[in-house]
C-alpha cells in the first residue's frame, strides 16, 4: 500500500531541488511548509493545490494534524528564518499579500504561494511539468524583483538630514520613530545628528558607528539599543529615545540597561520615552523612571520632566 504522506514529502523535496532552493532548505521541514502553503493533505493530487493565507503557527499545526510532525513552539523562529524567509527570497511565497503595510512584528502576519508558482506546481507529475518549470525558472528572478519592489514602496520614508532619507519597515512603531526624528528632534534638540535608528525588520536600521565611537561608545552587538539615538551637538549630549511601541518606556530596569550599554560615553546621557498619545502614556505613568523625559507625539511642543534638578539634561551616574 502506498504511503501517501511519504510520497507527498518526497515530491515536495524534488520540487524544492528543481526550483533551485539552497541545500539548507531541501529538508523535511521545508517540504512540510511547502505542502502546508499548498494545503496538500496526504493523497490530495497536485492539480488541486491551493494557496491559502497562512501564518507560521498555523503551518506548524497543519503539519502536526496532517503529517504527524509535531514541532515544538520554540521551532517557530526556525521555520520562519530557515524556510519561509528563503521561500520569499526565491519569489515562491508572498509576505502579507493581503496587507502589504502590515507591521513586521504583527501576530496577523500571513504568507501565500505566489500565483505563477501555484500554476506551475499544479502541473507537477503531469507531462507539461518540465516545460512549465523551464519557463517559470526563466522568469522567476523578474517575479521576485517585482514583489520586492512592491514591498519597498510600502516602507516608511524618514528624512534624517536635508536631502538624506532612510526607510523603515511599515507599522505604528516606525511611524512613531519618524515623528521622533522629524518632530521631537527639531524642537528639543535642534541641529542634532542622528546616530542610530532601530527597525522592526532589521535591528540596525541606521547606524553611524564612527560617530558613536568618537563619543566614546563601543556598542555590544548583543545589547538592546534604544530605538533612536541623537547627538545634540549644541549641548554635547546623547539623547537615548525609546518608542513605547517597541519595548515599553524607560523604566528603572531599562534605565539601568541603557546606563550600562553607554557607560563609556564621553558626553552626557538623556533618557527619553516617546508615546504616540496621552491615552497610551497614561497606561505607563507608574513605570516611568525618575530623572527621565517623556514626549507625546500628539502634543509635540511639550516635554514632561519626571522630577530631578534640571529640565532635559543628563545626570551623573552615582
Amino acid at each position: 500500500m502506498t504511503n501517501t504522506k511519504n510520497d507527498a514529502i518526497e515530491a515536495a523535496l524534488k520540487i524544492l531541488a528543481s526550483l533551485g532552493l539552497p541545500r539548507a532548505q531541501q529538508n523535511e521541514r521545508s517540504a512540510l511548509c511547502l505542502l502546508a502553503l499548498l494545503d496538500l493533505t496526504p493523497g490530495k493530487p497536485w492539480a488541486q493545490a491551493a494557496n491559502p493565507l497562512i501564518g507560521i503557527t498555523p503551518i506548524m499545526k497543519w503539519a502536526r494534524q496532517h503529517y504527524d510532525k509535531d514541532y515544538a513552539p520554540n521551532t517557530r523562529e526556525t521555520v520562519r528564518r530557515q524556510t519561509i524567509h528563503q521561500f520569499i527570497e526565491a519569489g515562491l511565497v508572498l509576505y502579507n499579500p493581503d496587507k502589504l503595510d502590515r507591521p513586521v512584528n504583527s501576530p496577523q502576519t500571513v504568507y501565500q504561494i505566489e500565483a505563477a508558482a501555484l500554476a506551475l506546481l499544479r502541473t507537477f507529475g503531469a507531462p507539461e511539468w518540465r516545460d512549465n518549470l523551464t519557463t517559470y525558472l526563466a522568469e522567476r528572478e523578474t517575479l521576485a524583483s517585482r514583489y520586492a519592489m512592491a514591498r519597498e514602496q510600502e516602507r516608511i520614508p524618514i528624512e534624517i538630514s536635508p536631502g538624506k532619507k532612510i526607510t523603515l519597515s511599515p507599522g505604528e512603531h516606525s511611524e512613531l520613530i519618524r515623528t521622533i526624528i522629524e518632530n521631537f528632534a527639531p524642537r528639543f534638540a535642534p541641529g542634532s545628528v542622528l546616530v542610530y535608528v532601530g527597525d522592526t525588520g532589521e535591528k540596525w536600521g541606521y547606524f553611524d558607528a564612527t560617530l558613536l565611537a568618537e563619543l566614546g561608545v563601543k556598542v555590544d552587538p548583543h545589547g538592546k539599543m534604544p530605538d533612536v539615538v541623537l547627538h545634540y551637538t549644541a549641548k554635547n549630549w546623547l539623547l537615548l529615545v525609546e518608542s513605547v511601541t517597541s519595548h515599553g518606556p524607560v523604566d528603572s530596569k531599562r534605565h539601568a540597561e541603557l546606563s550600562r550599554l553607554f557607560v563609556e560615553s564621553k558626553v552626557g546621557l538623556v533618557y527619553v520615552t516617546a508615546f504616540p498619545n496621552r491615552a497610551i502614556m497614561g497606561r505607563y505613568l507608574s513605570e516611568i523612571a525618575w530623572e527621565t523625559e517623556v514626549w507625546v507625539a500628539d502634543a509635540p511642543s511639550h516635554l514632561i520632566h519626571f522630577n530631578g534638578e534640571r529640565f532635559l539634561g543628563p545626570y551623573r551616574t552615582p
